[in-house]
């Protein structure tokens, strides 16, 4: 059964400092070149958009932080921990962040991602967002090569997300 249909499961909550072991346990675990603890400290001290997915037993899923422009939401990071992918929680940290955006009066919702990620690439395109640019080398790589980034974005109308983003 899917995880978002199960009563009372899961639940987000902002990110604090507390939460940090727990959420950079599930970066270096997800990822090759991680966000540093710095990293996290500096967007919770900007008061960006930061939120931890738990679960009933207030374990952490996964997480998003994103910082708020002029009429728009520019996603940074969203991680879902190894052994909870593909259970829909992406797309529910997604469709809340949308939200929050489209309640705030953002026009679009924009992120970055790594040209070589495949899965998240069509996870964001099935949400809606479409492809609008290429950064060049935007993301480091092994042995000092660099990565080109994805430039994505969704417009976000008055109902908020795609009713396509929910399902």
């Amino acid at each position: 059964m899917n995880a978002l249909l199960q009563p009372g499961l899961p639940w987000q909550r902002p990110m604090t400092v507390q939460d940090l072991d727990e959420v950079l346990a599930i970066e270096v675990g997800s990822y090759s070149f991680p966000w540093s603890r710095g990293n996290f400290i500096d967007s919770l001290a900007a008061g960006y958009l930061a939120e931890v997915r738990l679960d009933a037993q207030g374990q952490c899923l996964g997480y998003c932080v994103a910082m708020a422009g002029f009429e728009e939401m520019h996603l940074l990071n969203i991680t879902v921990a190894p052994g909870h992918l593909r259970q829909g929680h992406a797309r529910a940290m997604l469709a809340r962040l949308a939200e929050q955006a489209r309640q705030r009066g953002d026009r679009k919702l924009w992120l970055e991602v790594r040209q070589g990620n495949l899965a998240a690439r069509q996870l964001y395109e099935a949400f809606g967002f479409t492809h609008v640019s290429v950064r060049k080398a935007y993301y480091p790589g092994p042995q000092g090569r660099r990565e080109d980034a994805v430039v994505m974005s969704l417009a976000l109308d008055a109902q908020g997300a795609p009713p396509h983003a929910l399902d």
